[in-house]
C-alpha cells in the first residue's frame, strides 16, 4: 500500500510503497478514502524536520535534556547511535480521516465490514492506504454525510474541545484569534452554539471567509485592526468585551496572548488551543483576573492508552464528552446541516501527489485551509493462504544464517541489527512488524530481503534459520514457543517469561520438539569489560557475595514499560538482565529470592541466595540523580574485591592498590553475545547460555514480584 511518510533527520518527504497493517484486537482496518493535511500541525512538523540538528534541538529543548542524560548514563556511543536512529527514520504523518472497515477485530464487533467510519489519532488516522484504528478513536459516519467532509472529524474534534473548555452559553461573545483550519471550525461551532463571534488573522481570506461562516466581524491584527474590532466588539457587549478567547494561532510571537488581555472583559476566559507563545503580560491578566485554559488535543481520553488502546470508555456521568463522544457529535452536526464544512475544502489530491502537495502548501501558493488526500478504490486483497510447515530441527547451515525479526523497535534497531547487518555470517532475511512503516525502515537501514507485518510469515518461513523474538513482553513467551516449534534456533529478548505458567509451557515445548536451541538477550555477561574483571578477580576460594546497584530512573510516563497489568512490572522486564549477570559470576544458580520495595514505586531490593552458597544482592531504584551511572556491580571474597562502573571502568583489588581498566566507549555485550549466538546457529553447536540457566533466570526473576507480594522469601 502507499503511504506518506518523512524522514525527520533528512526532511525528505515520500509516498512509500509498504505492507498494510494486519487487524488487531480491539480495532478495525479501515480503507482510506479521504484524510485530512493538517495545515497547522503537520506542516510545522515538516518544517522542523528541515531544520539542521542544532535547530531541532532549538525546537525540541525537552528532547535535548533527555539526550544529555543519557548520555551521562550510558556513554556518547550509545547514545549517537540511538538518537541516529531514531532520526533517521521514516514517520507517519496524518491523524484525520474518512474510510470504509474492511476487517473487524475481536472486541470490535460494534463496527462491521463496509461501513463508512472516521477515524483519529497520529498513530492510526494516517495518511496510508490502510490504517487500524482502535474503537475509542473510530465512529460510524451517519447516512448521507459525505466523505470528504467526515475526513473533517478529528480536526473538528480538536475545536470542539476547545469550545467546550470555554464554557460558552447563548448569546456571550468570543474573539478567535488565528482563523487558520482550526479557527475556522471554532468559528462555526460558536455561531452554532449561538454565539456572538468576531476574528483575528493576518491573511485576510480568512477573515473573509469566517465571516461567511457567521462572525461578526473579523480584521488583521495590526493597530488599526485590532482598534476597529474592538469598537465593533464594546458595541456588541454592551461596553463590556468578549466573554471568550480563543487562541487558535501558532507561531513565535506574543502579539496573541496581549491581544487576549486588550479584548477579554473581567474574568473572561482566554483558551489556548494551538500551539502559540504564551509570555502572559501579568499585569493585563492580572488586572482583569482572566482565567487562562488549555485544551489537549480532541478531549479527555486523549493520551491515556487505557483509553485509546484498551477500550476502556469514562462513564458519561463523570466525563460527559471524551474524544470518541466528540467525533461522534461533530459528524452528527454535520449530517444535521448545523456545521458547514463543505465550504473549508478548497483542494484534493492524489495520494501518489503528495509530496508535491506538501511543497505548495509549504510554500504558500495555495490559498485555503482545508485541503485532503483522496486514496484510489482498491479491493480488498485476499488473504494468503497460510500452508503449514514441517518442522526440522537445524544442524548448522554452510553459507551465512539466514535470520528472521519479529519485531523491529528502538532497540532492536539501536542495538542488535546494527551489529548484524555487518556480521558477515549472517543473512537478514525477514522482518515483521506491528506498523507498516517500521518494516519499511529496517529494510531501508538494514537491508531486509522481505518486510510485512504479519509475524506468520516469519514463522512459516523454511529459509530462515533462527528467528529473533524482540517484541513487547506479554507476547515473548507465544512466541518463543510457536518459534521453537518451527524447529530453528529462537533468540529472545528479556523477559523470556512473565509467569510460572508460561514457564512451565516453554519448557513444555522443549521436551515436546526436542528443540532446546534458545537464547535470553541477557548480553552483559558477554561485556568485554566484565569478562576481563572476571578473568582478573580469579577464584576467590570460596564463597562470595555481589551487589548489584541499577539507577534506573523515572520512566517517561508515556512508557509502555508503566502497563503493569499487561506487561508485568518494571523489574520483570528488565530485572533478568542482573541476576543473569550475578548466576554468571558466581557460576551458581538461584535457589531463593527475598524481595522488599524501594522508597520509589517499582523500586526493590533484592537478597538471593545461589546453590554454591554465594549471596547477591540487587538495589533496583529509581529516585536517584539522572546523571549517575545506572549500574555499579561490587564483588567481595577471598579477601579480595572487584568494581564495575557503569561499564566504563572496572577495577581489582588483591593488594595494596587497585588495577583499573577503562573503556572507550560503553559496550554491555550486544555484539559479542549475537557472534556468539550466530556462530552456534551457523556450526549447529551448543547455544551460547544454557537453557537450565535460561530458565533458572527467568524463574527467579518471576519470584521477585511473588516475594514482594507474600512478603517473604520464595524457591525458585
Amino acid at each position: 500500500m502507499k503511504q506518506v511518510a518523512q524522514n525527520y533527520k533528512s526532511g525528505e518527504l515520500a509516498v512509500l510503497d509498504v505492507p498494510p497493517p494486519g487487524c488487531q484486537p480491539g480495532g478495525v482496518l479501515v480503507r482510506s478514502l479521504y484524510s485530512l493535511i493538517s495545515t497547522g500541525t503537520e506542516l510545522m512538523k515538516v518544517g522542523e524536520a528541515k531544520l539542521s540538528l542544532v535547530g531541532k534541538a532549538k525546537a525540541r529543548p525537552d528532547q535535548v535534556k533527555k539526550v544529555l542524560d543519557t548520555v551521562a548514563q550510558q556513554g556518547l556511543r550509545s547514545t549517537y547511535q540511538k538518537v541516529m536512529n531514531k532520526l533517521d527514520s521514516y514517520t507517519p504523518l496524518g491523524y484525520s480521516l474518512c474510510g470504509v472497515v474492511v476487517e473487524v477485530g475481536a472486541g470490535a464487533e460494534e463496527f462491521s465490514v463496509g461501513q463508512l467510519v472516521a477515524a483519529a489519532g497520529n498513530e492510526f488516522a494516517l495518511h496510508a492506504e490502510y490504517n487500524w484504528v482502535p474503537v475509542n478513536l473510530c465512529v460510524p459516519v451517519p447516512d448521507g454525510v459525505p466523505a470528504e467532509q467526515a475526513a473533517f472529524s478529528t480536526v473538528g474534534a480538536i475545536a470542539m474541545q476547545g469550545v467546550r473548555q470555554a464554557e460558552v452559553q447563548l448569546g456571550e461573545t468570543a474573539v478567535v484569534i488565528g482563523l487558520g483550519l482550526v479557527g475556522q471550525l471554532c468559528v462555526r461551532l460558536l455561531v452554532a452554539a449561538g454565539v456572538r463571534v468576531f476574528g483575528i488573522d493576518t491573511v485576510e481570506d480568512r477573515c473573509r471567509m469566517a465571516e461567511k461562516a457567521g462572525a461578526l466581524a473579523c480584521s488583521s491584527p495590526d493597530e488599526a485592526g485590532v482598534a476597529s474590532l474592538e469598537r465593533s466588539l464594546l458595541e456588541a457587549s454592551n461596553g463590556l468585551g468578549a466573554d471568550h478567547i480563543l487562541l487558535a494561532a501558532g507561531g513565535h510571537s506574543n502579539g496573541p496572548v496581549e491581544t487576549a488581555a486588550r479584548l477579554a472583559r473581567d474574568r473572561a476566559r482566554v483558551v489556548d488551543i494551538g500551539k502559540t507563545r504564551l509570555d502572559l503580560p501579568w499585569n493585563a491578566y492580572y488586572d482583569k483576573e482572566l482565567d487562562v485554559r488549555f485544551s489537549r488535543s480532541y478531549g479527555p481520553g486523549r493520551y491515556d492508552d487505557r483509553y485509546e488502546l484498551q477500550g476502556i470508555d469514562y462513564p458519561a456521568g463523570y466525563v460527559r464528552w471524551t474524544e470518541r463522544r466528540n467525533l461522534e457529535c461533530f459528524v452528527d452536526l454535520i449530517a444535521r446541516e448545523q456545521i458547514d464544512i463543505q465550504s473549508l475544502i478548497a483542494g484534493t489530491f492524489p495520494i501518489a501527489e503528495a509530496t508535491d502537495a506538501y511543497a505548495k502548501l509549504s510554500s504558500g501558493s495555495l490559498p485555503g485551509v482545508g485541503f485532503l488526500f483522496e486514496y484510489p478504490d482498491v479491493p480488498t486483497e485476499e488473504p494468503k493462504p497460510v500452508v503449514p510447515r514441517v518442522a526440522k530441527q537445524s544442524s548448522g547451515t554452510t553459507g551465512a544464517a539466514r535470520l528472521g525479526f519479529i519485531g523491529a523497535g528502538n532497540y532492536a534497531s539501536s542495538m542488535l541489527l546494527p551489529h548484524l547487518q555487518n556480521n558477515s555470517e549472517a543473512t537478514l532475511a525477514r522482518v515483521a512488524t506491528n506498523k507498516s512503516l517500521s518494516a519499511a525502515n529496517a529494510q531501508k537501514k538494514f537491508g531486509f530481503e522481505q518486510i510485512s507485518t504479519d509475524a506468520a510469515e516469519v514463522l512459516t518461513d523454511d529459509s530462515l534459520d533462527a528467528i529473533f523474538v524482540v517484541t513487547r513482553h506479554s507476547s515473548h513467551a507465544d512466541l518463543t514457543c510457536r518459534a521453537l516449534e518451527t524447529g530453528k534456533a529462537v533468540f529472545v529478548e528479556k523477559p523470556l517469561a512473565l509467569t510460572y505458567d508460561e514457564v512451565d509451557r516453554i519448557v513444555a515445548t522443549v521436551e515436546a520438539t526436542g528443540n532446546d536451541r534458545l537464547m535470553v538477550g541477557f548480553n552483559r555477561r558477554f561485556a568485554p569489560l566484565l569478562t576481563d574483571l572476571k578473568t582478573r578477580f580469579g577464584e576467590p576460594g570460596g564463597n562470595h557475595s555481589v551487589r548489584y546497584l541499577v539507577n534506573a530512573g523515572k520512566l517517561d510516563p508515556s512508557s509502555w514499560y508503566l502497563d503493569q497489568g499487561k506487561e508485568g512490572s518494571r523489574f520483570a522486564g528488565e530485572g533478568g538482565h542482573f541476576i543473569d549477570t550475578l548466576a554468571w559470576w558466581l557460576d551458581s544458580t538461584p535457589t531463593e529470592v527475598y524481595a522488599v520495595p524501594g522508597p520509589e514505586a517499582g523500586d526493590v531490593v533484592i537478597t538471593l541466595r545461589f546453590a554454591n552458597g554465594s549471596v547477591g544482592s540487587i538495589n533496583y531504584v529509581s529516585g536517584g540523580n539522572s546523571r549517575f551511572p545506572k549500574e555499579t556491580l561490587d564483588i567481595t571474597g577471598g579477601g579480595r574485591n572487584a568494581r564495575l562502573d557503569n561499564f566504563a571502568s572496572a577495577s581489582v583489588w588483591t593488594g595494596r592498590k587497585p588495577a583499573t581498566k577503562k573503556a572507550r566507549g560503553t559496550d554491555k555485550g550486544q555484539r559479542t553475545e549475537l557472534e556468539a549466538f550466530v556462530r552456534a546457529v551457523k556450526n549447529g553447536t551448543a547455544m551460547p547460555i544454557s537453557f537450565d540457566s535460561l530458565i533458572a533466570t527467568t524463574r527467579a526473576t518471576i519470584a521477585v514480584d511473588r516475594s514482594l507480594a507474600s512478603g517473604a522469601p520464595e524457591k525458585v
